[in-house]
């Protein structure tokens, strides 16, 4: 099985850790990059128990308009009906902190390339091509193969009370995770979540909208037959994966050093900025707090030279200096090393495979620093309106 080729007969078993629990949940599924018509069938979602299982009576079968299939043409994004997650109560919720989900569901047939998420950092489970349905199984014994990726599953949805505020992190693979530590949830998103959870209980919920090689303003157009590493660029994909997020109410968006290490002009990026923040107050109440972008002077990429580090450093003189948000979040001062510029030497180390790093992706101390740097009171002040 790869992306490119697509899965045949064979059973997913995800695995994803809700940024809070509740009673019921509905399950988004894409085929936002397929070429052809994909049908899932037999979707479960319960409680991970350790590794691939699932934990005991807490499987439930999810449905699709009362079906137990659904096809999703290419293109095409469908929500499953509500599915009561039996095992969240009041009594539990304490100890459900940190737990997963593990949504399981089979692939009918051959998929063709299959849409998904490259750099999930978390171990999920999937079964041999031509093995059959089997996410009704608790035991994990059909499915023999890891991957660190995710498919097809595109959002999970909880019922959560009416005053719940969601706080999407729009960016690249700084926001991603990349460098942190494997299945370790310390990627900085994961730890300004658990902060926002010990001052404000389940009051904010946090998604992670980042993408590992994201563009604001690049490629253009995206193509799934010959797909960019990256993604579609942030203002191509800003409306389905940031907007139409249920209870909506703050953006934080750090984003840019791809653009300027693929050659995008100061200029070029800033132009970027201004319209995705003009789309986002066209939906009204949202506000948007824009993250300095991390340097990455002397690193192994691309980024790593000093004609980079001028633009991004003109990148974020304006976003310092421009009133066009409702607050801005240093993490460029949290993350560099006054004497070099770079990245500071203990944030460089690899978290996930070791080794010195690459001197642009911040290591686990690195993302607990960015998280660090975040004011839990801007985050928490009322909308613009």
């Amino acid at each position: 099985m790869t992306p490119e080729r697509g899965a045949t007969d064979q059973t997913f078993r995800l695995i994803v850790r809700p940024s809070l629990w509740g009673p019921q949940a509905r399950l988004r599924f894409s085929n936002t990059f397929g070429i052809q018509p994909v049908t899932l069938d037999d979707v479960f979602a319960g409680l991970q128990g350790s590794g691939g299982n699932v934990a005991k009576g807490t499987n439930r079968r999810v449905t699709f308009n009362g079906k137990s299939a659904i096809t999703l043409t290419p293109g095409q994004s469908f929500v499953s009906d509500p599915v009561a997650l039996s095992f969240v109560t009041p009594a539990l919720l304490a100890l459900l902190e940190g737990r997963k989900l593990a949504v399981s569901f089979h692939v009918m047939g051959s998929s063709g390339p299959m849409t998904w998420h490259a750099k999930a950092l978390q171990s999920s489970y999937v079964s041999a091509p031509g093995a059959g349905s089997h996410g009704a199984d608790e035991s994990d014994t059909a499915f023999p193969f890891t991957t660190t990726s995710w498919y097809f599953l595109d959002a999970v949805d909880v019922q959560a009370p009416d005053n719940t505020e969601v706080i999407a992190c729009l960016g690249d693979s700084i926001t991603d995770g990349t460098g942190s530590t494997l299945n370790g949830d310390d990627r900085w998103p994961d730890v300004f979540s658990r902060r926002l959870r010990a001052a404000h209980g389940s009051r904010f919920a946090v998604v992670n909208a980042g993408i590992g090689g994201n563009r604001i303003t690049g490629p253009s157009p995206y193509d799934p037959k010959s797909p960019f590493a990256g993604g579609p660029s942030a203002l191509d994909r800003l409306e389905r994966d940031v907007l139409s997020i249920s209870g909506l109410s703050t953006i934080i968006w750090l984003e840019g050093i791809n653009d300027l290490s693929s050659g995008a002009t100061a200029d070029t990026v800033i132009a970027g900025i201004r319209e995705g923040v003009r789309r986002i107050r066209a939906h009204g109440g949202i506000r948007v707090l824009m993250g300095t972008i991390t340097s990455a002077l002397g690193s192994t990429a691309a980024a790593g030279t000093p004609d980079v580090d001028a633009r991004r450093q003109a990148v974020n003189a304006f976003i310092r200096s421009s009133d066009l948000f409702d607050g801005v979040i240093d993490f460029d001062a949290a993350t560099r090393d006054p004497r070099t510029g770079g990245l500071r030497a203990e944030f460089q180390p690899n978290s996930s495979i070791g080794g010195p790093g690459d001197g642009l992706h911040p290591n686990r101390a690195g993302y607990l620093a960015m998280a660090n740097a975040v004011n839990l009171d801007l985050v928490t002040a009322r909308r613009r309106q």
